[in-house]
């Protein structure tokens, strides 16, 4: 069995950068620095954040497409978080004539040309048995952060994020795979990030979550693992009492309190054992210190965790995570 390489990446629009971070000119190709990035990876699942879509300041590439041919990917989707231009400062030009989620495929490569966007994409080489796409409120106000090509900070707001789910099918049978571009309000993107965890809840694990979460250390898996917990807890207080009526139907009377909490608890009200695959700084590119990309996932073991990876590439403030898993 050969083990999967899983891989996230923040495009930064597929921005090409000088050694010392800088942003340099997309060359006469503008998406080649882009192709080459991904075909370096060689993903077999592929989470992009920040993709641009027909825009003219990245050539107006369909950058899903360039990266599913690079990557050599059987299906993918791209939800538009948003329809728009980039403003400097103001954040976007919103297109009037699209609102909400709008998601794109290989059936749609040569439509709505003239409506440029923005949002996230999956991208995949495995079977896939089911899509589902969702779309994120910006949180009402921006914080000063530093972007690439200003000093100091500047004032951002916030923007729409989207999140793509696909059940695919491994050599292990099937599992979920998120994509998703969280917040970088604190509390708005640890929201979005438990409610991604309800939003899947019906699908088939083991899960992997992927993507730029803007969020460090033990909080991602936290929040995860708070978020199954609080799902399952309903279901196992009704398991419980599912219990108790049996043993007393079968006249096995009321156990002693402390066996009655060992034999009536469900395993799924305890937190599901979240974990991150792979703990590296993938942030600024050039020289990273942080961690905002992360690979989480539960009902993988530890065991199943190969090689980790954080690439240096021609493009983006990002570094790609790349993690090989036995799935």
């Amino acid at each position: 069995m050969s083990p999967l390489r899983i891989a996230t990446f923040n495009l930064l629009h597929g921005q090409p950068l000088a050694a010392d971070g800088s942003p340099l000119p997309y060359p006469a190709e503008a998406a080649d620095p882009l192709q080459e990035a991904i075909a370096a990876l060689d993903p077999d699942v592929l989470a992009l954040q920040e993709v641009d879509r027909h825009q003219q300041r990245s050539g107006l590439t369909d950058q899903s497409a360039v990266a599913a041919k690079a990557m050599g990917a059987a299906d993918w989707r791209f939800a538009a978080a948003l329809h728009g231009r980039p403003a400097p400062v103001a954040g976007w030009l919103r297109d009037p004539a699209v609102t909400g989620l709008q998601v794109y495929g290989p059936d749609d490569l040569d439509t709505a040309t003239d409506r440029p966007s923005y949002g996230t994409a999956l991208l995949t080489r495995l079977p896939v048995h089911h899509w589902r796409a969702r779309r994120f409120a910006p949180a009402p106000f921006g914080l000063p952060l530093r972007v690439a090509g200003r000093r100091g900070l500047t004032p951002v707001p916030d923007e729409p994020r989207a999140a793509l789910a696909a059940v695919l099918e491994g050599e292990q049978g099937p599992f979920t795979v998120v994509a998703t571009h969280l917040s970088f309000v604190p509390g708005w993107n640890m929201a979005q990030l438990a409610g991604i965890r309800r939003w899947i809840a019906d699908l088939p694990r083991p899960y992997l979550v992927l993507g730029d979460f803007n969020l460090v250390g033990p909080v991602p898996r936290t929040v995860l693992g708070g978020a199954t917990a609080l799902d399952r807890a309903p279901a196992s207080r009704r398991r419980i009492r599912e219990l108790r009526a049996a043993r007393h139907a079968r006249g096995a009377g009321p156990a002693v309190p402390g066996a009655r909490r060992r034999r009536g608890r469900e395993p799924g009200a305890q937190l599901q054992g979240w974990h991150d695959l792979a703990r590296t700084p993938t942030y600024p590119s050039h020289r990273p210190t942080v961690q905002f990309d992360h690979v989480l996932a539960v009902g993988v073991p530890r065991t199943a965790v190969g090689t980790v990876a954080a690439p240096r590439v021609g493009v983006s403030d990002h570094r790609p995570l790349l993690v090989e898993v036995d799935l």
